[in-house]
């Protein structure tokens, strides 16, 4: 009888960090469930580059319980055109993407390590091509809230007309089938910014695709499954608003605090000892500050957030980016603080003396902070972070929302007051606390062994593995 081939998950995904993480973090969750099978991690050249800053070449590196290989999208030193550019990069990244990715498919079927299932994230909706042509059964690792998923399947599908056509009015009210009325400004911005946007154009066109391709997979039997990095508790309503998708919460997908060695981090860790300082402060007394690997800060939003943070008269460990300091700011202003270039951030959202976390609201990071059970004040910038925004306020409890002035700055007095509600002694502060302790727990029960989210990957391999 001849042999069942070993089962072997190829991720792929964009090389931004917001990216990589949920999607390696799901790649060592597999390597962990199916004893036996291959797990390969494959980002861009330009991203594997950064993963591995001192590895001799772009080839294949194994940590033990999975091999990174990287594909090529034309951009292997990284896209440095902006915003005016972005319509070419996309159409070129598609096109080298798909042709490396395939050729990468094929080397490993051709050295007897055949991809039996490939699990793609959001930018990369031509990858599930790439798989129907290799006769491969492919994925979509949604790696955004299970609301904006069913915000943006809602919009392709009926809404698209009555959002564009009140995209100008922020307090409208849209009732998507399955969700709560939800206002203009609460949508993802991709639907709301002013069509000229670059952004609008070129990520709508992604977006598009992407549900057009999982359309594609629908049949009278059979709804396509979605993979999705949250959990039931958190989302349940969210998950059954599209009834032509089976969405299945895998996550959140988190490394564990004694995790020690990453090679997720496409940012060099700030050499600076950090975790010291932070041992050093009384327990929930630091404000952590970080905006995620994208998120740029113009100077005078620099000198707001510097000023609320001295301000406010707490110890903060703030994260601002090699690329976004700007020439006059000095960042190492008061004795207060301690200002780094990158930290691990679940080491640091896990540490005892953290009482608060100013973020962006990256999904990510928003997920983190729920695992580790530290309420938040959010800043939103673009895509799914004002919903985040709004969930973390109004539905989960575990935060305030920081509003910007008309010129879309944080003021530092409106940090120090978000600031002050969520760690001073009012009652408000003191529900947000514990809410956030609640949802630390609930976190735990999604991943622990036996729980809900653990079940349904578990119940998608064992499927994979019967070619169901």
């Amino acid at each position: 009888m001849e042999e069942p081939t070993q089962q072997h998950f190829l991720l792929a995904t964009y090389a931004g960090q917001g990216h990589i993480n949920p999607a390696l973090r799901l790649a060592t969750q597999l390597a962990r469930t199916i004893p036996g099978a291959r797990v390969t991690f494959s980002t861009t050249v330009s991203g594997h580059r950064r993963m591995f800053p001192s590895a001799a070449s772009d080839g294949e590196v194994s940590d033990g319980r999975l091999s990174y290989l990287p594909f090529s999208d034309g951009y292997d030193d990284g896209f440095k055109g902006g915003t005016t550019g972005l319509n070419d990069c996309m159409a070129q990244s598609k096109l080298h993407g798909s042709r490396n990715l395939s050729n990468l498919l094929g080397d490993l079927t051709a050295s007897g390590r055949p991809v039996t299932c490939l699990i793609y994230t959001i930018l990369l909706p031509w990858a599930a091509d790439v798989a129907r042509e290799h006769g491969i059964r492919s994925f979509l690792h949604w790696i955004q809230p299970a609301i904006v998923f069913a915000i943006y399947y809602h919009y392709f599908h009926g809404y698209e007309g009555l959002v564009a056509s009140n995209r100008g009015d922020p307090l409208f009210e849209v009732e998507f089938p399955g969700l709560p009325p939800l206002r203009i400004r609460d949508l993802p911005s991709l639907l709301t910014i002013s069509a000229d946007d670059p952004l609008h154009s070129v990520f709508l066109i992604i977006l598009r695709e992407v549900f057009e391709t999982v359309d594609r997979e629908k049949t009278k039997s059979h709804k396509p499954r979605i993979l999705l990095n949250t959990f039931d508790a958190l989302e349940s309503d969210a998950l059954s608003a599209v009834d032509a998708m089976h969405l299945l919460p895998i996550g959140p997908s988190l490394p564990s605090p004694e995790e020690t060695t990453s090679h997720g981090d496409i940012f060099q860790l700030d050499g600076k000892r950090y975790m010291e300082w932070l041992d050093s402060k009384p327990e929930k007394s630091v404000v952590y500050v970080s905006f995620g690997s994208l998120s740029v800060m113009r100077k005078q939003q620099l000198e707001e957030m510097l000023n609320g943070l001295e301000e406010c008269g707490r110890p903060y460990l703030w994260v601002v980016r090699k690329d976004n300091r700007e020439e006059g700011v000095e960042l190492e202003k008061g004795e207060k603080g301690m200002v780094v270039e990158w930290c691990s951030q679940v080491k640091v959202l896990s540490h005892p003396s953290v009482g608060c976390f100013v973020t962006h609201c990256g999904w990510s990071s928003m997920l983190e902070s729920l695992a580790c059970g530290v309420p938040i004040v959010g800043a939103p910038q673009i895509s799914d972070q004002g919903m985040n925004a709004k969930q973390a306020e109004e539905a989960w409890g575990t935060g305030v929302r920081a509003e910007a002035n008309d010129e879309g700055v944080f003021e530092g007095a409106e940090l120090r007051r978000c600031l002050e509600v969520v760690m001073g002694q009012g009652e408000k502060g003191a529900e947000m606390r514990r809410k956030a302790k609640m949802w630390r727990d609930r976190v735990q029960e999604a991943v622990a062994s036996g729980g809900p989210s653990d079940r349904n990957l578990r119940a998608f391999v064992e499927e994979i593995g019967k070619g169901a």
